[in-house]
C-alpha cells in the first residue's frame, strides 16, 4: 500500500471510530436452523454501527483529491450498518454460509425514509480471509466507506456480500470467479436481506422493489453474472452497472497467458486455478502440475488468507509480480516474453516476468499451444467473437464455461471502465460491447463509458456529467460509447454509478 493511502485509511479510521455508534452486541439472536438458500441465519441481524452525515461527510473529506465527495455529493442519510448471515451454497453446489453488509438510510429526509431502491453490490479481489462489508472503520480498501458514501447515504438500501469463503463463511475456500456460485451468492444475499427489513434501527425504509446491481473488479464479473442469472430466473432487475470486470473470461486469460500480465496477477491466477480445482475437481491431478515447487505445497489453502498479501510475498508464498518465467517455453513465443503491445502498458507486462515466478513454464506451454490449435473468437484478433468452440486443456474448459459471451441483457446496462487499466484491460470490455451489438437484435439499453477516452463533440452527455469526469485520474475527460441509445433516463445512468471504474483510479 502506498504511504499516502496508508496515511488516508488511518485518518479515516480515526474518524470513523470517533464519529460512529457501535451496535449492541447482545442483541444477537440464535441462528434459525435453516438451510435453505437464502435463509436469514440470525434475525435480527447485527446492527454493526450507525454512521451520521456528518461524520461520513469528515471521512469523505479526507479522502485523497475528495475524488468520491465531488461523485457522491453531500451525505443525506446516516446509514445504519448491519450483518447480515445467510444460507448459500459453494461451488460444488454444497451448503454453506456466508455473510455480507446490510446498509440502511436513517434520517428524516424525504431519500431516507420510506420505500427505497435497493443496490446490490459486488465487490472487487481481496486476499483477506476476514474481509467484510461492514468494516467501514477497518476496511484497507475503503470500499466499504465508498459504497456507504455513494448509495446508502443517498437513500439507497445497500446489500454487499462478502461472497462465500470470507468472514463467518464456512467454506473453506472462494469460488473465485466461478459464474453459477457466484451469482447464486449474491442472490441469496439479497434474499436474506429482503427478509430481513425493516430493521428495527431504520423501521421506515423499505424495500421498493427497484434493483441496482453494480460491481468492481472481481465486483463486475459477478455483477454481470448475477444480472444474468436474475434474468435466466425471470427476477426483476430495474438497470445494471459492471465495472471493470473480466466479463470474456476465457479471452481476457488467454491474454494472460500471452504475455499481458496484468497487475496483481500472482494472486488473481492463484484464486483461479485453485478456485476452478476446489469447483470442477479436474483443472490439474497435482499443483505441482501447474505451479513451481517453492509454492506448489499448500497453495490450495493459501487464499483467501489471515496474513496480510505483503506477508504472503515477504515469507515467499506467493511472487509478488513474476507469474511466468522470463524464458520463453518455446522460441515461437518469444514474442510473447513478455508482450509488448500496447506500448503504454507494457511496462506493467514486463513485470509479470522474471526469476521465482509462479507458473511453470511447461503448463504456460500447454496452455499457448492449446490456444493456438483452438483459438479464441475474440483473441488475438476478432473473427466470430465467441469462446473457442472445443479448447482441449481443462482450464480452458472451465473458462469457456465461464465465460459471459452467452447472454444479453434486458435491462439498461452501463458497463464502464478505462483503456489505461493496467489490471482489468480494456478489450474485454470491447469483447462484451461487440458481442452485443453484433446480436440479432442488438440490445438496446447499453452503454459503455471509457474514462479514458476523449469525449467526442456529439457527446449526449457532455453537459450532464462533470462529476464523472471529476472522478478519473486521466488527464483526459472520459466519453460514452454507445451501442443503441439507453432508455433510461440519464440521472439514473450516472446514479447507478458512483464511484471509480477504472483500477489506477480506485482508492488503495
Amino acid at each position: 500500500m502506498r504511504p499516502d493511502r496508508f496515511q488516508t485509511t488511518l485518518l479515516l479510521a480515526t474518524l470513523l471510530l470517533a464519529a460512529c455508534s457501535g451496535g449492541n452486541k447482545s442483541d444477537r439472536v440464535p441462528v434459525v436452523p435453516s438451510t435453505a438458500r437464502g435463509a436469514l441465519l440470525q434475525k435480527p441481524p447485527t446492527l454493526v454501527t450507525t454512521i451520521s452525515a456528518p461524520a461520513l461527510l469528515l471521512a469523505l473529506n479526507a479522502l485523497a483529491n475528495q475524488q468520491v465527495l465531488a461523485v457522491s455529493g453531500t451525505p443525506l442519510c446516516d446509514v445504519a450498518v448491519h450483518q447480515i448471515r445467510y444460507a448459500t451454497v459453494g461451488g460444488t453446489n454444497e451448503t454453506t454460509t456466508a455473510s455480507g453488509a446490510l446498509m440502511v438510510p436513517v434520517g428524516s429526509n424525504a431519500q431516507c425514509r420510506g420505500a427505497r431502491p435497493l443496490v446490490l453490490y459486488a465487490h472487487g479481489t481481496t486476499t483477506e480471509r476476514a474481509f467484510n462489508m461492514t468494516e467501514l472503520q477497518n476496511d484497507p480498501n475503503g470500499e466499504a466507506l465508498i459504497v456507504a458514501a455513494l448509495f446508502a447515504s443517498q437513500g439507497y438500501i445497500v446489500v454487499a456480500p462478502d461472497y462465500a469463503g470470507y468472514d463467518s463463511s464456512t467454506l473453506t475456500y472462494h469460488p473465485y470467479l466461478v459464474a453459477e456460485q457466484q451469482s447464486k451468492d449474491m442472490i441469496d444475499a439479497l434474499t436474506a436481506a429482503r427478509s430481513a427489513l425493516p430493521t428495527g434501527s431504520a423501521p421506515t425504509a423499505t424495500d421498493n422493489g427497484k434493483l441496482y446491481i453494480t460491481g468492481y473488479s472481481q465486483g463486475g464479473y459477478v455483477a454481470m453474472a448475477t444480472q444474468r442469472a436474475m434474468q435466466a430466473a425471470g427476477m426483476t432487475v430495474t438497470a445494471s452497472a459492471p465495472m471493470s470486470g473480466p466479463y470474456a473470461m476465457a479471452a481476457f486469460v488467454d491474454a494472460e497467458f500471452a504475455g499481458r500480465v496484468g497487475s496483481g496477477a500472482t494472486v488473481s491466477a492463484t484464486l483461479l486455478i485453485t478456485g476452478y480445482q476446489k469447483t470442477y475437481g479436474n483443472i490439474y491431478s497435482s499443483t505441482a502440475d501447474v505451479f513451481e515447487d517453492q509454492y506448489a505445497t499448500g497453495i490450495e489453502s493459501l487464499l483467501p488468507s489471515t496474513s496480510p498479501r505483503s506477508v504472503l510475498y515477504t515469507q515467499g508464498k506467493l511472487p509478488r509480480d513474476a507469474l511466468f518465467s522470463s524464458t520463453p517455453p518455446d522460441a515461437s513465443f518469444a514474442s510473447i516474453t513478455p508482450a509488448t503491445t500496447p506500448a503504454n502498458l507494457a511496462p506493467v507486462f514486463a513485470l509479470g516476468f522474471g526469476s521465482n515466478h509462479l507458473v511453470k513454464n511447461s503448463f504456460r506451454l500447454s496452455y499457448l499451444l492449446d490456444a493456438r490449435a483452438n483459438p479464441d473468437g475474440g483473441w488475438p484478433t476478432t473473427t466470430t467473437g465467441l469462446t473457442a468452440a472445443t479448447p482441449g486443456l481443462r482450464l480452458r474448459r472451465a473458462l469457456k464455461l465461464n465465460d459471459l459471451r452467452n447472454w444479453t441483457p434486458a435491462a439498461p446496462t452501463l458497463l464502464c471502465g478505462g483503456s489505461a487499466d493496467p489490471t482489468v484491460f480494456w478489450f474485454n470490455t470491447q469483447l462484451m460491447q461487440g458481442y452485443w451489438a453484433s446480436r440479432a437484435p442488438a440490445p438496446t439499453q447499453v452503454i459503455v463509458l471509457d474514462l479514458d477516452s476523449a469525449a467526442s463533440a456529439g457527446d449526449p452527455t457532455r453537459d450532464s456529467r462533470p462529476s464523472l469526469l471529476r472522478r478519473s485520474r486521466s488527464p483526459r475527460p472520459s466519453r460514452w460509447r454507445r451501442v443503441r441509445p439507453m432508455a433510461v433516463p440519464l440521472r439514473s445512468r450516472i446514479r447507478i454509478t458512483r464511484g471509480c471504474c477504472r483500477h489506477s483510479a480506485w482508492p488503495r
